[in-house]
This record gives C-alpha cells, sequence and structure tokens, in this order.
C-alpha cells in the first residue's frame, strides 16, 4: 500500500507541474536546463546553521577552475553550500551566447570552462553584507550542436563527469570544451523552508515563502537500511513521519530522478544529476530532500542569457541535513571509543554535528541521558 501512494504522489506532482507549466516563446529555439543543489545542516530550531561547507579534501578535476578572489576554504563559513550547478543548451543551429549569473549573499568558487567572476576580491564577511553580489561571467560561449563530444578528463574517476551523459550540445569557451557550463560556490541566502526534529522523532517541516514547494522527500540510512517518505507539496506546514527503513537504494534514486522530470527536466539530465549525487545523497543519516522552487532559484542566482532563450527550466535540489538522536548517539559512540572510521562517515558534517548538545554523558562508566552538568563537550581546532 505505501508503495502504491508513493506512485500516487509521483503522479500528482507530475499533473501538478505539467499543468502549470508555460513556455515563453522567443525570437531563437534555443532552450536552456539547469540542475543544482543548495546543501544546508538545520538547526535545533529547523533554520540552516552556519557550518564550513567546504571542508575536506577537493572533489574535482584539477581543470576546473578556482576562483582567485575568495578567502582559503578553511575560513569560508556560511549556511549553504551550492553544489555543482550545471547549465545544458539545446539548439539545432550554432550559436554564440554571453551567459551572467548573479549571486547576492554568496561567492563563486568553483567553475568550467573560463569565465570572469567578480567582484574582484572579498572577505570571508562579504556574504553577510547586506548588499553583497558576486558574479561569473561566460562572455562568447559557442554552442557547436553537431561537434565532437570530446572533453577533458584525468584517469582518477571523478563523479564531475556524470552531468556529461546527456544530448545537450557540446560548447567551446576559447580553446576549452565542455558539454554544460559548471559552476559553484558558498553562501548565506534564506532558505524557502525549515525543518525541526520534534521529541518524538518526527520532522515539522515549515514553508517559509509565498511560493510552493512542490515537492520533499525524507530519507533516513542507518547501518545499511534505508527508507524514504514521499510529500507532494508544500504551501504552509506538514509533520512527516521517519520512514520505515524497508527500501532498496535503486527505489530512492528512481524516485528522485521522477520527480526531477516531473519538474522540467530531461530524462538523460536528471538521470545525470541523480548519478552525480547519489553517493553523496544516500550516505548514512537522515535529510530532506525539497524541489527549490524556481521563483526562489531565479531571486537567489538571477541568471541572463543574451540571446535570450525560448525556454529556460532550472531544477534545484535542497538538501538539508537533520540532526537526530540517533546520528547524535553514533557520534557520541564514536568520540567516546574514538572510532575513526565512524567519525569520517560525518565528512565535512563532523564539526556542525559534533556542536550540538549531546544526548547523553558517561558517569561512573555508564552512559546516562545528558541533563545537567557532565555533558559531552566537544572541541573543535
Amino acid at each position: 500500500m505505501r508503495k502504491l501512494t508513493r506512485v500516487a504522489i509521483v503522479a500528482m506532482i507530475v499533473l501538478a507541474i505539467s499543468t502549470s507549466r508555460t513556455a515563453t516563446e522567443n525570437a531563437t529555439d534555443l532552450i536552456v536546463h539547469e540542475w543544482g543543489t543548495f546543501t544546508s545542516i538545520a538547526g535545533e530550531e529547523g533554520h540552516a546553521v552556519p557550518w564550513f561547507p567546504l571542508a575536506g579534501p577537493p572533489d574535482l578535476p584539477s581543470f576546473v577552475q578556482r576562483a582567485w578572489n575568495v578567502p582559503p576554504k578553511a575560513r569560508c563559513i556560511a549556511t549553504v553550500r551550492m553544489e555543482t550547478p550545471v547549465l545544458y543548451f539545446y539548439t539545432p543551429h550554432e550559436l554564440v551566447l554571453n551567459v551572467n549569473v548573479g549571486f547576492p549573499q554568496g561567492f563563486i568558487t568553483e567553475y568550467f570552462p573560463r569565465a570572469t567572476v567578480g567582484p574582484a576580491h572579498v572577505e570571508p564577511s562579504s556574504i553577510t553584507t547586506a548588499g553583497f553580489r558576486s558574479t561569473i561571467t561566460w562572455d562568447g560561449v559557442r554552442i557547436v550542436p553537431h561537434a565532437e563530444a570530446r572533453f577533458p578528463t584525468e584517469s582518477a574517476p571523478n563523479h564531475y563527469y556524470e552531468a556529461r551523459d546527456t544530448d545537450a550540445a557540446p560548447l567551446l569557451v576559447g580553446a576549452e570544451r565542455e558539454r554544460f557550463l559548471f559552476y559553484r560556490g558558498v553562501g548565506t541566502f534564506p532558505l524557502p523552508l525549515s525543518a525541526r526534529v520534534a521529541p518524538g522523532g518526527e520532522i515539522e517541516v515549515a514553508n517559509l515563502g509565498s511560493d510552493e514547494i512542490p515537492a520533499l522527500l525524507l530519507f533516513e540510512s542507518r547501518d545499511g537500511q534505508v527508507g524514504y517518505e514521499l510529500h507532494p507539496a508544500l504551501a504552509d506546514r506538514a509533520t512527516l513521519r521517519p520512514p520505515a527503513l524497508d527500501d532498496e537504494p535503486a527505489s530512492v534514486r528512481t524516485t528522485l530522478e521522477q520527480i526531477l522530470v516531473a519538474q522540467g527536466l530531461y530524462p538523460k539530465e536528471a538521470s545525470a544529476m541523480v548519478a552525480t549525487w547519489s553517493d553523496a545523497w544516500l550516505e548514512e543519516g537522515t535529510r530532506l530532500f525539497y524541489i527549490v522552487p524556481q521563483p526562489v532559484v531565479d531571486r537567489t542566482l538571477p541568471l541572463e542569457i543574451d540571446p535570450a532563450p525560448a525556454r529556460v527550466a532550472r531544477v534545484f535540489v535542497g538538501r538539508l541535513e537533520l540532526v537526530t538522536t540517533a546520528t547524535l548517539t553514533d557520534l557520541e559512540d564514536a568520540l567516546w571509543t574514538n572510532d575513526q572510521a565512524r567519525l569520517a562517515k560525518l565528512g565535512r558534517f563532523l564539526q556542525p554535528f559534533g556542536n550540538r548538545p549531546p544526548t547523553r554523558y558517561l558517569r561512573n562508566g555508564e552512559y546516562a541521558d545528558a541533563v545537567g552538568d557532565g555533558a559531552l563537550e566537544v572541541t573543535w581546532r
């Protein structure tokens, strides 16, 4: 019954999007599609908290450009990691375009092909300064629909390459070839929702804006078992139950692809996005995935393309990490036993998770509820 309910929810999402989508005709026959991810961590009250979103080893090929004007990664404190937006272009004819993306309350950290990134210099505090805005501009982007799909690679595998597995036209910027325009950054812009873990384990979700959130998926992976629950749309508030851990990763990936196609991506694009991020999306822990309304994307990352395309679809997935009792208990166990392998699983989330109040503390060699004095304290250096 629960599987049938999920199918019905996905069908509702598809119907709602297809009946509301409109196409703006223009002088060109150019179609532009974009996908990306906003990754954040929910605090105790459900709102995104500051963290070091760029902590950890590099995860991009060395040919990807690193922005020279931004602070070192170790100093970048933000509330959102803007992960791997890619812009695809579809046209039967060769075109030359100029593309600009603005980023209020954020700055660009990596990109490819070569681009111009501004302003010339930013401080770590710039993204919290009212009115701050960074930009990335590609001038003279040559869209070559019938060109050979020959792009830079390295010998080591990398999830970056998954995004190329689409029918989008190859492009050239100077001598650099790619299937898409890629950029990444960090920011402190407001998210469209909050998600609070209630004492009973339910997730209390609130839409913080005026735009309906088209779809939500609550996911949990624990000790090799996974589960998820779907919610078709969120106009105001909802309470989501923790999912039963009786699903298969393939089922989660298929459902995510269906949701992405319902939002306007082509099937190959949806498959490429899920293939790019499935290892990270389905890793240990609990998180809420949601579709960011396109008006929110347009305000967060204003996009200008000259000449203007006939149609643009921008499909961004919000990933909000949830710190549940199970996550904190596992973290505390690993800290007490110095289990480095378990701590390494948390990766860049280790520091912000460790700053949360503990669920238990050790007294006289035995665990007890974390109340009063004696609570576990973690100091990060």
